[in-house]
């Protein structure tokens, strides 16, 4: 159905290189800061129970296997619904979007800090994920249309940089709170920030008005409930918690879906992503690339840990400081990649990174496979994997929104679905390969991973460097 309201039919399609946003050129500092709150507080909800679960089950009277749900239900829901969440932001509105996420992420961490039973909890940080999936594409699409092309490459580097000091933030900031005054401090705490964040939100991020365009029902249903199948089946593999001809069912149904997405958008007059612009070759590489630096970034984040924390005996608190060298490196370079893909060639840098990557991987499991102990030779392979991170995620991160599907929330939205859904991989890659001991074929297989990346980088024509035709959400000031 046409949308009549007056502007809506030009509301994509006013060339980014304009400056025809009226709250563009008053788009400050707290405006940048606000967006890049709400993806740091996603972030740091991801993660910040890591640390303090074997508190949460105990206090809960259930096994450690059981309260891996509360970990795994908010990566589900959040990478499954990411596609259907940038097409609400496409439809009603990024900032409106960004503001019920917010909400929802409060109300949902009061329900989690007084959660009575495991079943609940599981509940409330399913809804912290649906609401976190609102904000990756949101917040990048945002960015990308508030700032434009001329900042686009540095804006991007500011949203790495919250994502790489989220990931050091939540595992210590989790452990300390529940040391201090118990697991449920951890939702006290940030519910507060989830609701500033809306405030700040409402009072300096620029409104958009949203566009009308019907939600293609088959194409949303396939792609959210086939990624959803697949990452439940990778999840459940390592933890035997169905068996095997139930995970192998649910693959395949996840494998079909997924293909009667592809099929019937390809067929559909107004489908929530056309499948000819996710194999475009800009969209393609950074989401490929994503995805690999994904996977190896939590299998590392995953098997190192338990690696310091097994066979080194290493303290938890020591653990988590010496982990905190990959993370901090990729929030330290962020801003540098960012500048450096400014005035050279993004294109080099992310295939440098994923060379670095792969290099990096495969040393740490040389380390690792000969039961390495030296504290400066491991922390120097982190800061490695940290650079190699670091250099993909930014060009991955700006090419996507660069290219002609980077104009679609939902496409935005199966970029995310994509990084998430590598980190999902990556920590179940580490739970089938890590309890037998071969911690070398571990980290090899992510260095297979990264070279797969590679390789996709190369896939296609090389797309211009420039987008000044690419088309812009219009917003106005609120």
């Amino acid at each position: 159905m046409r949308d009549t309201r007056p502007g809506a039919g030009t509301a994509f399609a006013t060339p980014a290189g304009r400056e025809t946003l009226p709250g563009r050129t008053r788009a400050g500092l707290g405006v940048l800061l606000t967006l890049l709150g709400a993806t740091l507080l996603g972030t740091v909800i991801n993660n910040v129970l890591n640390v303090p679960l074997r508190d949460i089950t105990a206090d809960l009277g259930v096994s450690l296997s059981s309260g891996v749900l509360v970990v795994s239900s908010f990566v589900l829901v959040l990478a499954a619904s990411m596609a259907l969440s940038g097409w609400v932001g496409d439809r009603f509105g990024r900032r409106r979007t960004v503001i019920a996420s917010l909400a929802l992420m409060a109300v949902a961490m009061v329900g989690a800090a007084l959660a009575p039973s495991l079943p609940v909890l599981v509940a409330m940080r399913a809804l912290q994920g649906m609401a976190c999936a609102a904000y990756p594409p949101a917040v990048m699409g945002m960015l990308a249309s508030i700032y434009g092309p001329s900042q686009r490459t540095r804006t991007m580097s500011a949203w790495a940089a919250a994502n790489g000091i989220g990931q050091a933030m939540g595992p210590p900031l989790g452990g300390l709170l529940a040391d201090l005054a118990g697991w449920r401090a951890i939702f006290w705490c940030l519910a507060p920030v989830a609701a500033i964040l809306l405030v700040t939100t409402v009072l300096l991020v620029p409104d958009d008005r949203g566009h009308g365009a019907a939600l293609h029902w088959p194409g949303a249903l396939s792609l959210t409930l086939g990624a959803a199948f697949l990452m439940t089946a990778a999840t459940t593999v390592p933890q035997h918690l169905m068996p095997p001809w139930a995970t192998g069912t649910l693959a395949v149904a996840g494998v079909a879906l997924l293909a009667v997405f592809a099929i019937s958008s390809t067929k559909a007059v107004a489908p929530i992503i056309r499948p000819r612009l996710i194999i475009e070759s800009r969209f393609l590489r950074s989401a490929v690339a994503a995805a690999a630096q994904m996977f190896c970034l939590a299998a590392t984040l995953v098997a190192v840990p338990l690696y310091l924390t097994g066979t080194l005996g290493r303290a938890t608190a020591v653990t988590g400081l010496l982990v905190l060298a990959l993370p901090a490196a990729m929030a330290v370079l962020a801003p540098v990649v960012g500048l450096l893909s400014e005035r050279g060639r993004p294109r080099l840098i992310l295939r440098t990174g994923l060379v670095l990557l792969g290099v990096a991987e495969l040393l740490v499991g040389l380390y690792t496979g000969s039961g390495g102990r030296s504290t400066p030779l491991l922390v120097a392979l982190l800061l490695t994997v940290g650079v190699g991170v670091a250099l993909v995620q930014t060009p991955s991160a700006a090419g996507a929104t660069r290219s002609p599907a980077g104009r679609s929330g939902a496409a935005l939205g199966l970029f995310n679905m994509m990084r998430f859904g590598g980190s999902a991989l990556g920590a179940a890659w580490v739970a089938v390969v890590y309890p037998h001991g071969a911690l070398p074929l571990l980290f090899a297989g992510c260095t297979a991973v990264a070279a797969i990346g590679l390789v996709v980088s190369f896939v296609g024509p090389d797309p211009s460097p420039l987008d000044v035709h690419a088309p812009s959400p219009t917003t106005t000031s609120g």
